[in-house]
């Protein structure tokens, strides 16, 4: 599936549409190159589960935890990552019990398309737009956004 994003409305729109269908086990993997908008939609996806206020950006951080939206969430961002062992290192899966994960640059924590609960998206960068690439695992087919 493909999804246009011409501007931030869209971005927003699409990352609503996201947050309803999320579910606790669930994996959001964005991939996409530097400003591609991965954390623009993430922030999108935040919101929409109920956060009010500022998103950091988990690029230094690597995780931040989202307990109290409808779906407790993980963000995190494996960029800085050089070896997908180090996301056992930081303690990953415990953080994932019982809460979905957004996942950005996922391929440097080893990957998520092999797991039931992953929504795969690539965005790329469209003019002044994006393109978002969608591709659910088993557990995503009836509810793709």
């Amino acid at each position: 599936m493909t999804e246009e994003l011409p501007d931030l409305a869209a971005m927003e729109a699409f990352g609503k549409r996201i947050a309803e269908r999320l579910e606790p086990g669930d994996v959001v993997a964005l991939t996409g190159g530097l400003g591609a908008g991965k954390t623009t939609l993430s922030r999108a996806i935040i919101a929409a589960l109920g956060h009010e206020g500022e998103v950091p950006s988990p690029t230094f951080t690597i995780v931040e935890m989202y307990e109290h939206l409808r779906v407790p969430l993980v963000h995190a961002d494996f960029y800085r990552l050089e070896h997908p062992s180090e996301a056992d290192e930081i303690g990953l899966d415990d953080y994932r019990e019982g809460a979905a994960l957004l996942a950005e640059w996922p391929d440097h924590a080893g990957g998520f398309a092999h797991e039931a609960g992953c929504l795969s998206i690539t965005l790329e960068m469209v003019g002044d737009g994006r393109r978002a690439i969608v591709k659910g695992g088993e557990a995503w087919q009836s509810r793709m956004p």
